[in-house]
């Protein structure tokens, strides 16, 4: 039926049907109902326990930022992003934004799960950073250093003709990856940029950064919508995304199958995410608010079912596996537990959301979700990994091609 029915495969690049899906798989596991988890939500409350601490230790005047790529560009205070701003003198906004959108959208692409052993030596310090803050700190100075530019003179830039020559020698080059320093899925990093540019090129764009520009001049009134956004990276980026659905010729991205899920609709079985093209959309706010555009319904986009926060609700018993066993198996992201675990998250994080806010005497407007990740469930999520496993990992082991965690 879907194949007849492409409004409805459509909807599934939504945050709505995100959410929406995300919260009926919530109400399978209150009813007792799915294959892999059991959902306990008298443990939500000490959960959110936890969160608070994380918040008024990181955050204490509450004046807490986006969960955005943005942040992890600033290393022990220093914002590397502001330095190289500075340095790179732009001559206006647009360009100040465009080369803002390409190193985002880049570094973001790049940020699938490193592994445990991998680090990044800065140059500056000398300090071994690993996972997102490594992976973010390398693609900045790979950006500086022109690696995703096609003329040496303009090395502030991410061209397409460039990111679909890159290579995975190189870019293992710019991320120190060796047989010593092991990184996961390099070549799929690699070919993931290289059908940038291919997809880029074939929609007559020259460069990433040609999405700030789409944006600021669909904000008529000096706003854009955040599902908007979103709409328009599926729509560009949808290409890339390797061994995916395409259903009645729309490529469904970060979208995966359970059984359980809408049945009888025409897009029965299918459960949307899109958490690398969210995160994607939360950072390429703030470079909009820099040139002074306004962006709306920043909330109406759900939170990021990745392994800092599914592991925050693992690992304090909001969820549990019914099959213990489970947690010694690795496992396929197209798995019906990793599809239960990540649309649990989403649904989880809205309640964490209200719960919190409740708490601090906050509206959605005052608290978006944007912030309650960032101050917040991911944070808190990380510190609890560490305090659990040695190496600070997730709680389950996931078999990553590069492109979703």
């Amino acid at each position: 039926m879907a194949d007849r029915n492409p409004e409805a495969v459509r909807a599934l690049l939504k945050p709505a049907t995100v959410r929406a899906r995300a919260h009926e798989m919530l109400q399978l596991g209150l009813a007792g109902r799915l294959l892999h988890f059991n959902v306990h939500p008298e443990r939500l409350e000490a959960c959110a326990d936890d969160v608070l601490e994380t918040i008024r230790a990181n955050y204490p005047t509450l004046e807490i930022p986006f969960h955005a790529r943005w942040r992890h560009f600033v290393l022990a205070g220093d914002d590397r992003w502001a330095r190289l701003d500075a340095e790179a003198c732009f001559t206006d906004a647009g360009g100040r934004g465009r080369a803002a959108y390409d190193l985002a959208i880049v570094s973001v692409l790049l940020d699938a799960g490193a592994g445990p052993d991998w680090r990044y030596r800065d140059p500056q310090t000398g300090r071994e950073i690993g996972r997102s803050e490594g992976l973010a700190l390398a693609s900045l100075d790979m950006f500086a250093a022109g690696l995703f530019s096609a003329d040496p003179a303009d090395p502030h830039r991410a061209d397409a003709s460039a990111l679909r020559r890159l290579d995975g020698v190189g870019l293992a080059a710019g991320f120190q990856a060796g047989p010593g320093n092991p990184l996961l899925a390099v070549e799929g990093r690699a070919a993931l940029l290289n059908r940038l540019g291919e997809e880029l090129e074939r929609q007559g764009m020259a460069r990433p950064g040609d999405l700030f520009d789409r944006f600021a001049g669909a904000a008529e009134t000096g706003t854009v919508r955040a599902g908007y956004m979103l709409g328009e990276v599926l729509t560009t980026l949808g290409g890339i995304w390797p061994s995916r659905l395409t259903i009645a010729g729309v490529p469904l991205g970060d979208t995966w199958r359970h059984p359980l899920i809408a049945p009888g609709e025409p897009t029965a079985g299918l459960v949307p995410f899109h958490k690398l093209s969210q995160w994607l959309t939360y950072s390429l706010i703030e470079p909009l608010q820099w040139a002074g555009i306004s962006v709306a319904d920043i909330d109406g986009l759900t939170g990021l079912p990745e392994y800092r926060n599914g592991g925050l609700f693992l690992d304090s018993g909001v969820i549990a596996l019914k099959d213990e066993a489970d947690r010694a198996r690795a496992h396929e992201v197209s798995s019906p537990l990793v599809v239960e675990w990540r649309a649990l998250t989403v649904a989880l994080l809205d309640e964490i959301a209200t719960l919190i806010r409740s708490r601090l005497g906050r509206t959605r407007e005052e608290l978006p979700l944007a912030k309650v990740l960032e101050g917040g469930t991911w944070a808190a999520g990380r510190r609890i990994a560490r305090e659990k496993r040695v190496d600070g990992g997730p709680p389950l082991a996931i078999v990553s091609d590069g492109t979703v965690f």
